[in-house]
Order: structure tokens, then C-alpha cells, then sequence
């Protein structure tokens, strides 16, 4: 457990103090515990951390450095997160309950983003454009200033590694507001930013209620950047507040995906992917597989397999290696998606596994919930429309391609969707007419830093990840270098 004496101080400019809001504790959720005491950023320390963090990049040289040398620092990053990487996932376990061996890749992804990303600083090319008169062109790339990144609760430390590596490679500033309630890792984070070898300043964590900290970062005249990841009623408060600032955003929201099951699927495989798309992460994931779309004629076998997968999954304690479900993060998120399924079943579907509290010593102070499977509702109702962000599977079945398509796009959501079928021109074809951002063939929830990841519509804006990634914190500029030996003619030179 962490030691609650003293009170855990947060980073502001680089330099570690008590925040100077309120005091509020950081629970484990599979206890309920209290692991952590802070106190919560107050606008003074937004205020100093923006300042401090635009000194730092006027005045630390990081904007300077040639590429090679910033990513070395990044390295640096990377190994120091390996190094410390055993105690980084249990913090993470206590700070969101997931399980240890969830925990564990998450970290060994933050590791891995930083090292990614350090070879992407070091490797990204400048352009020299085609020539269409008397003078060289060139396109090159400038960093922003400072930048405001705010991460979600589900994914902590890899969620800020994907925004903190590129930002830093660009050689821009960066003031991190984690989720109130997992500000931890985020804490870790900077702490191994700073030893090994950040400028000071260039790094700062806000914890604290979005509602105040987010806003303020986003608001505040110095912020040229916001890389947002969260609830899309959120994300358009703050694209609401960049498009005033005439300030450019990425934005990964909300999601409800789609997973198709054809007739030709292979079942096993079939069945383990859904039930990892939807039910690893406890279902709290924005690109979980909740609309699941089955052909008619294999819809009561499948559902059979998937129940009896869905029933026999280890839900328990995260630090137990063998469990593959933990508590979801709050007592009143799990109310929420206790709403939810009650919602389901009032709008006609039934209930074919979970929709239950579990019962026993290890559940009862956790906010646990079973793997949950609803049927009997069509594509229209709210539960298939409305994102829960927990382990709540809607299924339905399908009797045409074209049918197929029509519901699975019908969504105001467009992150990502899952496919399986044996048949590689059906897979192509349905994967290009499938609206959303990621799309899964014979896989799901696969991950690959090098990919581009980001959704259409209300799922968000712009793209993370990929070797291009680290533009998103950069300007692009344009260079002419003349070349003419005789001045320009318009001003006189027909002298």
C-alpha cells in the first residue's frame, strides 16, 4: 500500500509541492481503501505550471536540442520505466483495479511509446519541395510551446505515455491533467521524466476535477495545444473552447463498436475475441466490442459458447495472478452501468448471463460487476446506442450483408469494430465500408505504437500514435530561399 504520511505532493514547473486545493483521498476499488491522501491543483498552481512550463521552453534550450539529443533523453525515459517497472504496475493495480497482468503490459507499453517515439524524434525528415522558380522551398517543422494533455482513468500510464512522448520529442512543454480519481501514475511518470535528465519545468501533473483544472489548461492563453482523451460530452466543451482560441485539438472520445460474426467464422476464435473485446479492462475501454452482430443461422450456438465463456471468466481480487476481471472504478460508475442493464431490460431485452453484483468475502467492500449479456433488443434501443463503459454486451442477430452494414454504421460513435470471417475479400470489403477508425479482422483490441489510433464523428479528432504522430505537436513551416541573381522585377528591376 502507499504510505498516506506524508500527503503526496503533485509537480508544478518541476518542482514538487502540496497542491492548494482541496484534500481528497485516492481508493483502491477492489477495497475501497484509501491508498492516497492530495491535495488537488488549484488555479494559482495551473497558473504557475503554464508560466513555469513556457519559461522552460523559451528558456531550457530543450526546443534547441538537435533531434538525436532530445530522443536520448527519451531513452532514457524508456529504461528508467523498465527498470522501475514491477512497482509502476502495482501502483497502477491500486490506482484504477485492474489486474496485475493488465497492469504489467501497460507499463511495458508506456516504455515502450517513449522509445518509439525517441527513434521517430530522431529519424523525422524535413522536406525539400519541388522548385517552381528562382529560389529553394523547404517544409520544416516547429515546436508549439506548451501543450496541455488530460488522460482518462482506464488506461492510466499508458494513456499518458502516448501523449507526454510525442509532445516531448517535438520539443514542445507539457502540463499533464491525469483523471482525479488515478493521478498516481501520472505522478510516477513525471518523477521518472525529471531523473532522467528532462529540463526542469517541462513537465507538470495537475490532479484534480477536470471540470476546474481541464478547463482552465484549456482556456489559458499560453495552452497552444490540447490532446484530450475522454467522455465526448467533454471533449466538445473543449473543442467549443479551442475553436474561440482558434487552437488545434486531437480528441480520442467515446466509442460503441461493432463485432460482426459470419457465417464462416472460426468459433473459437470467434468467441475468445469477444469476450476479450468486451470484458478485459472490466469493459471500461472505449474501444470495447459492446454491439456484437451474429448471422441468424449460427446466432443460438454461438450465444451458447458465449455465455458459458462470458459465465466461466475469474473475476476477483487484481493482485491475484489468475484473475482476469477487477472492480470497476467507482462505486457510482458501477451504479451507472447497473442503470444501464436495468435500462436494457425496461426497453425488452433479457438478460442472458450477469446483471449481478458477485457475491462473497473478496467482492463485498470492491466494486465488482459479472460479465454481462444482454439480448432480445434491436440496434435502435439506448443500450445499444449509449456508451456504458463497463461489461455489458448487447447481442443481436444479422440475416444480410446489407442489413449487417446499415446497423453496425448506425451509430453516432465511430471508433472501432471487429470482423470475423475466413473469407479475405468479404473481410476487405467490410472492412472498408465499416465506419470507424480501427478495424479488427480474426483479432481484437490489438495495439501497435507504430499504427495511427483515433475515431470519426463523436468518437473524436485527429490521430495518436504512428511515426507521424509527433506532428501533432508541431507547426509546419514554409521556407523560400531565393536564388536570383537580378532583384525582382515588379519592384524596379527593369531598370
Amino acid at each position: 500500500m502507499i504510505d498516506l504520511d506524508p500527503i503526496q505532493p503533485i509537480c508544478i514547473a518541476g518542482q514538487w509541492h502540496q497542491g492548494g486545493g482541496d484534500l481528497y483521498h485516492s481508493l483502491y476499488p477492489a477495497t475501497g481503501e484509501v491508498i492516497a491522501r492530495l491535495h488537488a491543483a488549484s488555479l494559482e498552481d495551473v497558473e504557475a505550471a503554464i508560466v513555469g512550463a513556457d519559461r522552460a521552453f523559451r528558456e531550457s534550450g530543450w526546443a534547441q536540442r538537435k533531434p538525436h539529443e532530445r530522443a536520448a533523453v527519451l531513452y532514457r525515459i524508456a529504461a528508467l520505466i523498465r527498470e522501475r517497472s514491477e512497482a509502476l504496475a502495482q501502483l497502477q493495480r491500486l490506482d484504477n483495479g485492474k489486474p496485475i497482468r493488465e497492469t504489467r503490459n501497460l507499463v511495458a507499453s508506456a516504455a515502450a511509446t517513449f522509445q518509439f517515439f525517441a527513434a521517430a524524434c530522431e529519424t523525422l525528415e524535413e522536406t525539400i519541395t519541388p522548385s517552381r522558380g528562382d529560389f529553394v522551398t523547404l517544409s520544416v517543422y516547429e515546436p508549439m510551446g506548451v501543450v496541455a494533455a488530460i488522460t482518462p482513468w482506464n488506461s492510466p500510464i499508458a494513456s499518458e505515455a502516448q501523449k507526454l512522448a510525442p509532445a516531448l520529442a517535438a520539443g514542445n512543454a507539457v502540463v499533464l491533467k491525469p483523471a482525479e480519481v488515478t493521478p498516481l501514475a501520472a505522478l510516477a511518470l513525471a518523477r521518472i521524466c525529471i531523473d532522467a535528465g528532462l529540463p526542469p519545468g517541462l513537465v507538470s501533473v495537475l490532479p484534480g476535477k477536470g471540470s476546474v483544472i481541464g478547463d482552465a489548461l484549456t482556456r489559458h492563453p499560453l495552452v497552444k495545444r490540447v490532446s484530450f482523451t475522454g467522455g465526448t460530452r467533454t471533449g466538445k466543451h473543449i473543442a467549443r473552447i479551442a475553436a474561440d482560441k482558434m487552437m488545434p485539438v486531437s480528441m480520442e472520445l467515446g466509442g460503441k463498436s461493432p463485432t460482426l460474426v459470419l457465417a464462416d467464422a472460426d468459433l473459437d476464435h470467434a468467441v475468445a475475441g469477444v469476450l476479450y473485446g468486451i470484458f478485459s479492462s472490466s469493459g471500461e475501454s472505449c474501444i470495447a466490442g459492446s454491439r456484437l452482430f451474429v448471422t441468424r443461422e449460427h446466432y443460438a450456438p454461438f450465444m451458447e459458447l458465449l455465455a458459458a465463456g462470458a459465465a466461466a471468466l475469474r473475476v476477483g481480487d487484481p493482485a491475484d495472478e489468475r484473475t482476469q476481471m477487477g472492480p470497476l472504478i467507482t462505486a457510482q460508475h458501477r451504479e451507472s452501468v447497473e442503470r444501464y442493464v436495468e435500462l436494457g431490460l425496461q426497453e425488452g431485452g433479457r438478460l442472458r448471463t450477469g446483471g449481478r453484483r458477485p457475491q462473497g468475502e473478496v467482492f463485498d467492500r470492491g466494486y465488482f460487476y459479472t460479465p454481462t449479456i444482454i439480448e432480445g433488443l434491436s440496434n435502435d434501443a439506448r443500450l445499444c446506442q449509449e456508451e456504458v463503459f463497463g461489461p455489458v454486451l448487447v447481442a443481436m442477430p444479422f440475416d444480410s450483408e446489407e442489413a449487417l452494414l446499415e446497423e453496425a454504421n448506425a451509430s453516432c460513435y465511430a471508433l472501432a469494430a471487429g470482423i470475423w470471417t475466413r473469407d479475405f475479400q468479404r473481410a476487405w470489403r467490410l472492412g472498408r465500408a465499416l465506419q470507424a477508425g480501427t478495424v479488427w479482422i480474426n483479432t481484437y483490441k490489438q495495439f501497435s505504437i507504430a499504427t495511427p489510433f483515433g475515431g470519426w464523428r463523436d468518437s473524436g479528432l485527429g490521430r495518436e500514435k504512428g511515426r507521424l504522430g509527433i506532428l501533432q505537436y508541431m507547426e509546419q513551416k514554409s521556407l523560400y530561399w531565393g536564388l536570383n541573381e537580378q532583384p525582382l522585377a515588379w519592384a524596379g528591376g527593369q531598370r
